[in-house]
């Protein structure tokens, strides 16, 4: 059984590969490599080239059966999405449409789809559900709500199924040192603290230090990026088995601040973290943390490696390698 990884060479599509491989599918890896690294796959099969180009797309497609798809690619930094909304809007809407009309012209009616935490936009209420308002607060995440409502319209008229999988903060890397976090530029705090103490990063800004928390630093909800694999693989699973579509976090249902995060990091590491305080981002709010009880309850998730030493260490194990 052959699953379509588009974006499979980044850093969650690539842990995923794996774990689609450990679960006995093949796999088929499209990406251009804009992000994507090819020997984060290993040797998974993979075609080099971009969802935008119509014709590429429809080309792979007629390679061999696909019985799923999984779709990680597209644009994911909040920061350029508000000073090129354009891009935005044009890179990730038009690509997702040419997946699914590839798919729909090969006969493949199975999705899962990399969407975010960010179509929630600011919490009204934390842990967050499903059923919280949808207002996303950036371009980035009105993209991502955009298409789960292709999605919905897709599946009404064609029968297309699909689980759309809300991420909250990915993090960590595989614990055999096979694949891990490689961004450029990098915007996350976990490798931007590990890069600054390797010598290979900027020193460390913390962004804000006034949010209505105990310690002033914004709380974020953790997820060991391996974790989230599987949850994409126990989707597929439900998928294929006749599941309905749906939307689903993917969070641990707790948090830890920005300072949390820092002395967790000195402690697993046993250096000392120098970092800056810097104005707030453009859009960041004080907490987000997820509800897990729908992915536990509709696909049986339950996180093993996400806990924040764990996150840590296997992050600092491949940055230390690379």
């Amino acid at each position: 059984m052959t699953v379509f990884v588009a974006g499979g060479a980044g850093y969650i599509g690539s842990h995923t590969v794996k774990e689609l491989a450990r679960n006995g599918y093949d796999v088929l890896v499209f990406d251009n490599f804009s992000s994507g690294r090819k020997d984060l796959i290993g040797d998974a099969p993979c075609i080099q080239s971009d969802l935008t180009d119509r014709g590429a797309v429809r080309e792979a497609f007629r390679a061999g059966p696909v019985a799923a798809v999984l779709h990680f690619a597209s644009l994911i930094q909040v920061g350029e999405s508000y000073a090129d909304p354009r891009k935005y809007y044009t890179h990730n809407l038009s690509s997702t449409l040419n997946l699914l009309d590839a798919m729909l012209e090969a006969g493949v009616r199975s999705l899962i789809f990399s969407s975010s935490a960010a179509v929630y936009g600011v919490p009204l209420e934390t842990p967050i559900t499903e059923t919280h308002p949808l207002n996303p607060a950036n371009p980035y995440g009105r993209t991502k709500l955009m298409i789960e409502q292709i999605l919905e319209d897709y599946d009404r008229a064609y029968g297309l199924r699909s689980i759309s999988l809300r991420y909250f903060n990915a993090a960590g890397a595989d614990p055999e040192g096979e694949t891990g976090e490689v961004h450029n530029p990098e915007t996350h705090l976990i490798p931007n603290i590990l890069l600054s103490l390797l010598g290979k990063g900027p020193r460390l800004g913390v962004f804000g230090n006034d949010f209505p928390t105990p310690d002033g630093t914004a709380v974020r909800d953790y997820i060991h990026v391996t974790d989230l694999a599987a949850a994409h693989v126990l989707a597929l699973k439900a998928l294929l088995a006749g599941g309905p579509c749906d939307a689903i976090n993917l969070g641990t249902n707790a948090g830890f601040s920005v300072l949390e995060v820092i002395r967790e990091a000195e402690r697993v590491t046993g250096r000392k973290v120098s970092y800056d305080i810097r104005p707030r981002r453009k859009g960041d709010v004080p907490v987000l943390l997820a509800s897990k009880e729908k992915a536990d309850r509709n696909l049986g998730w339950r996180p093993r490696l996400s806990s924040l030493e764990t996150i840590i260490e296997t992050a600092w194990n491949w940055h230390r390698k690379g």
